[in-house]
């Protein structure tokens, strides 16, 4: 009889959640695969239906404030050139081929608002820092703020940095490669290691074959850090190319989900996840949802989203900056990727990916009198790192267990930094980011970087739209206003 390794291992309410998350999902497969064929006439009308249902329960939109109009070009905005547009920057676009064939979208940001340059794609003479977004981004989430001197790419590059903005393979600006089809699964076979083993070294390599410089700064964002810290265990000449690593809301080796239900079925067996949302890309109805959605019921479900997940309560992120960001924070990722992580989370160690599921669940199951296992999943060898590492977390992040991520790295070479009443996209979003954040990632980069008195004393920040930027009239949705209201 065929074993099924999780069998045994649930409550009675986890297999009661298995058949209803199913279902859901079944459900929501086939909607989204129904939106695809609607005509916009019918997705104008849901979205309507939408608005109409908000403003009946919440009452009128309010005149537009000049902020508002801005958070409505910043949700509107197709891509990562229309969002530096938006505040006056121009940008470069770059292509890393990997090792094993993926093309990674790489953004740049090499001069500061009205700089002009006349040759594109060379050095700057500049220090270089290389930004990473987290899980199921991309690099957008760098540049959507509504103030631009709470953006960290844009204060950067006013101090007088050369930034780069890095994309994981399968995200919006990654989604190719030179030996298989996005629509095939092998493209999508792809987890934690395969970021450390490729992406993060190779875009790495481009960025300073380019730039001519002998190292650059590392600023990671969530699983950002996570790739950096396997990356940096496992190539040690990569220490040599990065002369600090600043770990924003740093992840390792989450304690679990706050949502019980979910968390404890995934850590009994995280590969439930492949036969919940198959071998491709995860969630990936998320757009279709968001263009039937008014954007604030939009916000409010991933307000809500985020609540139940991880007990995220969100109040130090604006409702117009939720506005703004939530239809850029989804990008494209792997479901073995996630799976990747609730093996992490199930064994509290940050290991590689098991490959050996089945044969882990039949010897954990056999006694074992001297308590010795017979298979361990190999580690990322995180006290190995060289390079200085400084830790910004938030006191209230579920994520983030600072005392376990200590343990685990270098003691002669780590500064932790908590951010008192901070949750984890707090430190990439919050109001006061500029006041909590930004100062501690200069201070960071002004002591490591190469040759510092190349910076400016203070960026110079001006706030407001671009006057050479052109309203775009094709939207993400088909929204013409925006309410203040946030559910």
């Amino acid at each position: 009889m065929a074993r099924l390794p999780f069998l045994g291992r649930l409550t009675s309410r986890d297999y009661i959640a298995l058949v209803v998350g199913g279902f859901l999902v079944f459900f929501e497969t086939i909607l989204t695969f129904v939106i695809s064929f609607l005509p916009k006439s019918v997705i104008q009308w849901f979205y309507d239906r939408s608005r109409n249902l908000f403003h009946f329960l919440v009452g009128p939109p309010l005149p537009k404030s000049d902020e508002q109009h801005i958070t409505e070009r910043i949700r509107r905005a197709e891509d990562f050139q229309r969002l530096c547009e938006i505040f006056g920057y121009e940008h470069e676009e770059h292509v890393v081929l990997t090792k094993d064939g993926y093309l990674l979208g790489l953004h740049r940001l090499p001069a500061k608002k009205g700089e002009r340059r006349s040759h594109f794609g060379t050095s700057t003479g500049k220090p270089v820092v290389y930004l990473h977004h987290g899980l199921l981004m991309n690099s957008e989430v760098w540049v959507c703020l509504t103030n631009p001197e709470r953006s960290l790419a844009f204060t950067l590059v006013e101090l007088g940095f050369d930034v780069w903005l890095g994309n994981n393979r399968g995200n919006k600006y990654s989604k190719k490669s030179i030996h298989h089809n996005p629509n095939s699964t092998k493209f999508w076979d792809y987890s934690i290691d395969d970021f450390a083993w490729h992406d993060i070294p190779d875009s790495i390599s481009y960025i300073l074959s380019v730039t001519k410089e002998p190292s650059l700064s590392y600023v990671g964002f969530s699983q950002g850090t996570a790739q950096a810290f396997a990356a940096l265990s496992i190539h040690p000449p990569l220490n040599e190319k990065i002369n600090v690593f600043i770990a924003l809301a740093p992840a390792m080796s989450p304690a679990g989900l706050a949502a019980s239900v979910v968390d404890s079925l995934m850590k009994a067996s995280p590969t439930l996840l492949f036969l919940i949302f198959g071998r491709k890309s995860i969630m990936s109805s998320v757009p279709a949802w968001q263009s039937l959605l008014y954007p604030p019921v939009f916000s409010a479900a991933i307000t809500s989203s985020l609540r139940w997940l991880f007990n995220w309560r969100s109040h130090n992120i604006s409702p117009l900056q939720k506005l703004a960001a939530f239809p850029h924070l989804y990008s494209y990722a792997s479901v073995k990727s996630v799976v990747h992580w609730f093996q992490i989370m199930r064994n509290a160690k940050f290991q590689m990916y098991d490959d050996d599921v089945q044969r882990v669940m039949l010897i954990r199951r056999a006694p074992r009198p001297s308590g010795v296992t017979a298979y361990a999943p190999a580690r990322f060898p995180t006290r190995n790192i060289v390079s200085p590492i400084v830790l910004l977390y938030g006191d209230q992040d579920s994520l983030v267990d600072i005392d376990v991520m200590l343990h685990e790295l270098p003691k002669h070479s780590v500064v932790a930094r908590r951010l008192r009443g901070y949750e984890h996209l707090d430190v990439i979003w919050g109001a006061n980011i500029h006041k909590d954040v930004i100062p501690h990632v200069v201070e960071a980069l002004r002591q490591y970087c190469v040759k510092p008195e190349r910076l400016e004393s203070e960026a110079k920040m001006t706030n407001g739209v671009s006057s050479d930027y052109e309203e775009y009239t094709g939207t993400t949705t088909p929204a013409d206003t925006i309410s203040v209201y946030d559910l």
